[in-house]
């Protein structure tokens, strides 16, 4: 059974001031389908990594998020998209340690573990696409 998108919304992420924004915009989207506290902290945490990483090493994209309903389940889908130059080898990017930049390298392994439901792949044109959901 796939999915159902029942409400949507668009969040762009250009500037550093754009995370603080969509921590909050999340944060209320989780506490409106009813996560409890715990798992609040876990999508918030998901998507200030993803976030960050759209920003900075994806040179800024947008974050599109959804209530979806899957049979008498809802959910919370995030998908970041960025226009930068793309995962060169993705398997890598998702192991813990592996960083390009000057982080830990625990961002993305870390918001695939905290999410039900994890995807990455390249964007047509270059950059990529993230898809994470946490169902209720």
């Amino acid at each position: 059974m796939h999915p159902t998108a029942l409400r949507n919304e668009v969040a762009p992420i250009q500037q550093e001031s754009d995370m603080l924004w969509l921590r909050q915009l999340v944060r209320r989207y989780a506490v409106e389908l009813g996560f409890n506290v715990l798992n609040q902290t876990k999508i918030v945490t998901a998507a200030s990594e993803l976030g960050r990483n759209t920003l900075i090493h994806g040179l800024g994209g947008h974050l599109r998020i959804e209530i979806r309903q899957k049979g008498s389940q809802q959910g919370l889908c995030l998908t970041f998209e960025d226009r930068g130059p793309g995962i060169k080898d993705i398997e890598k990017a998702l192991t813990d340690g592996f960083t390009t930049g000057k982080g830990m390298g625990l961002g993305l392994g870390g918001a695939k573990r905290l999410m039900n439901e994890f995807d990455i792949s390249p964007r047509e044109g270059g950059g990529t696409i993230i898809t994470v959901t946490r169902w209720v």
